[in-house]
């Protein structure tokens, strides 16, 4: 697949509808977006700390993959120079929609993660939840974050991480019980996760994927996904999930596998 096919085929994807829409996002209305926003702090309250809202206010921030919106909505309230990109146009639609709503302004437009359209040193912060990964060059994508952020500024980002309790149940159903045990995970991630192509990373290429950054903090978190707690996402369903959420030993993986989730976080200085 051409790059131009595989950048449309993730567009695709995620214009039929935005992360999360199906499952908890009920119109575009003020209390549709409150209920959404609300649901979306309670499956992953870490998002708050992480994005430190607050500390936004008066600084120029870019948030690369808007989604519903929920988050741009944050830093709206917080006072921030807000912009917004995203690659599909319900993405953008829908967050137009719910600042519509709430009486909040950004700048919003259908752009491309590996060709960001702001000049360099632009920004104080860019923003991104669990868009990246799915860029078919996220090296390119992660650059342009750097290359657009002002000296000092802060990149806030959140990719998957390959050696997660989501990836291990993918290659148990995917692989194992196909038996392909040889299956590597990047295929794994990229034919069952979410949009074609979708990627995961270690700790170790995380650092690599940032090394042009002066100071890299890098952590994972168990999700509601590795923990089976909530409607795992757009493209699961079945008898088997529906057995495994009733018998998985949520206890025991917090205890022994506590930096096995799905979600890396990284905050990198440029």
């Amino acid at each position: 697949m051409s790059q131009a096919e595989s950048k449309q085929s993730v567009h695709d994807f995620w214009n039929e509808a935005s992360c999360g829409e199906s499952l908890y996002l009920k119109g575009d209305d003020r209390e549709s977006f409150s209920g959404q926003l609300t649901k979306r702090y309670e499956l992953e309250p870490y998002i708050l700390d992480f994005a430190n809202f607050a500390s936004a206010k008066g600084l120029q921030v870019l948030e690369v993959g808007v989604g519903l919106g929920a988050d741009h909505q944050k830093f709206a309230e917080a006072g921030a120079q807000l912009y917004g990109i995203d690659l599909t146009e319900r993405a953008i639609e829908h967050t137009r929609n719910r600042l519509d709503c709430f009486g909040l302004a950004s700048t919003l437009a259908v752009g491309d993660a590996e060709k960001l359209s702001f000049s360099d040193n632009s920004f104080d912060v860019v923003y991104s939840w669990g868009v990246l990964h799915h860029s078919p060059h996220t090296p390119i994508a992660i650059n342009e974050c750097w290359r657009v952020l002002k000296k000092g500024g802060v990149a806030k980002v959140m990719i998957y991480h390959t050696w997660s309790m989501v990836g291990l149940m993918l290659w148990f159903r995917h692989a194992l019980l196909r038996l392909q045990p040889l299956t590597s995970m990047k295929q794994i991630y990229a034919q069952h996760l979410e949009s074609p192509g979708t990627k995961a990373y270690t700790v170790a290429e995380a650092r690599k994927l940032f090394v042009a950054f002066a100071e890299v903090k890098i952590s994972t978190v168990l999700t509601h996904a590795d923990l089976l707690e909530s409607e795992v996402g757009q493209r699961h369903r079945g008898t088997l999930l529906s057995l495994a959420k009733k018998i998985w030993p949520r206890w025991l993986i917090r205890r022994l596998f506590p930096n096995a989730g799905l979600f890396m976080l990284i905050e990198a200085r440029k």
